[in-house]
């Protein structure tokens, strides 16, 4: 089919699904079977996955488990993660059995306020714009009170709008710099439209108060959210902190906070612990239907908020006490988006009791922990790959069309053995020579 690409998007999926693999594809029948493969059998549900974006060929499923049995401020839940990473659920989950015995996970909201800026440029005199902010403020809330209101209704709003000077590091650059209450939506919609409101005001009520240089550049919230944070903690005496007999309780510690006092210290290391900490993040934030991208790009810009790059999570140990915890931004949304769209993303939310967001908050934050501490327990005792690789075992035999009684050799095999790759291909292609 020979198409100009700028058409693309008008072909009906079907034409789309034709085009892609005829021309991209040795075996275009074979690209189709793949990509209707997954589609839903139910057609009102396929229908409302291909309106979520554009161009839609197919769904790409990610694996939906659940991590039972955490307590978090006195409260039990079951946590869904969507995760293709091997290990991930299993860890959370033991670490949730682990601290669930030794009084559960605390948490505590440090701040739900969120940001978005009105970035312009003026060549004038500063102290002129000074005047002028000061004057147009009040026409800035009033003229946005249309977009307000509802959520005015609900306890959130604009907190407080302020003129920043960036000067010294663009030249003529300069902020309006606004904070927001979203209460249970994560608010991009609602922050981005006010935004663009103070925009047409500041830029339209200017030339009435004399001043004619302001170029509004864009408009739009920062996902940079260091006063919408909360904080995930655990503690135990020492005493009680470990189960591994081939350590004692106070050299585990003292190696736990070793480890942890690297990542504060070591950006190589502070990367790959944070990622481990997102992978329990990511997991809650993708189930729930939130922007992990965002939550991302927010929680990485937050470790790096003293000029280095450092660890989330902190630990010490004082008066015989062990605590370890972490602080991470956290802009989630329980109302609005997909929340009220995807079918598992409303699965999910039922099944952690339908919070809040500063509840998710917490669950959220409480994942990242569980996962942190889960991995840096292996990676001080029995190491990473013991268990790791162990979990990707199943990945492999897949990988290589393992019958189930193949399967079952190569597992009791490899129980008390190394697990690597070319290890499990070489024994599995043995036993399909025997």
């Amino acid at each position: 089919m020979a198409l100009n690409t700028t058409s693309f998007s008008k072909l009906t999926k079907e034409e789309k699904i034709n085009w892609i693999a005829e021309k991209h594809f040795s075996n275009p029948k074979e690209a189709i079977a793949v990509l209707q493969s997954y589609q839903n059998s139910d057609a009102s549900i396929q229908k409302l996955h291909d309106e979520f974006i554009e161009n839609t060929l197919t769904n790409f499923y990610l694996p939906l488990g659940v991590a039972p049995n955490f307590t978090i401020n006195g409260k039990n839940y079951t946590i869904p993660m969507a995760i293709e990473e091997s290990s991930v659920v299993a860890a959370a989950s033991k670490a949730a059995k682990f601290w669930g015995a030794r009084g559960g996970f605390k948490t505590t909201i440090l701040g739900t306020e969120k940001i978005g800026q009105v970035h312009f440029m003026y060549e004038g005199d500063k102290q002129k714009l000074i005047e002028y902010f000061n004057f147009v403020k009040p026409f800035l809330l009033s003229e946005s009170e249309g977009i307000t209101k509802n959520m005015q209704k609900r306890g959130g709003g604009i907190s407080d709008i302020q003129l920043i000077d960036k000067t010294a590091a663009l030249d003529n650059y300069y902020q309006l710099h606004a904070t927001f209450q979203t209460k249970d939506s994560m608010g991009a919609n609602f922050i981005n439209s006010c935004l663009e409101q103070f925009a047409k005001t500041f830029k339209n009520k200017s030339e009435e108060f004399g001043i004619q240089s302001i170029q509004i550049v864009m408009s739009i919230l920062s996902n940079f959210v260091p006063n919408c944070v909360v904080r995930a903690e655990v503690s135990c005496p020492v005493s009680e902190l470990n189960e591994d007999a081939n350590i004692t309780s106070s050299e585990f510690a003292e190696k736990f906070l070793t480890a942890v006092k690297i990542a504060e210290v070591e950006p190589y290391r502070a990367v790959t612990h944070n990622k481990g900490i997102m992978n329990g993040i990511d997991a809650v934030v993708l189930a729930t239907g939130n922007d992990f991208r965002a939550v991302e790009a927010g929680v990485h810009a937050f470790a790096s908020k003293n000029g280095s790059y450092t660890s989330l999570s902190h630990a010490k140990i004082e008066n015989g006490i062990f605590t370890f915890w972490l602080e991470v931004p956290l802009a989630l949304g329980t109302v609005g988006g997909l929340t009220n769209l995807h079918p598992l993303v409303k699965f999910s939310l039922e099944m952690l009791g339908n919070p809040s967001a500063t509840e998710l908050m917490e669950i959220v934050a409480v994942a990242g922990l569980a996962q942190n501490f889960a991995a840096l327990r292996s990676l001080t005792t029995s190491g990473i790959q013991q268990g790791h690789m162990k979990m990707h075992l199943n990945n492999i035999l897949n990988q290589h069309q393992a019958t189930k009684e193949e399967k079952q050799l190569v597992i009791a095999h490899f129980e008390n053995q190394t697990v690597a790759h070319n290890l499990v291909v070489n024994f599995l292609e043995a036993l399909r020579k025997n």
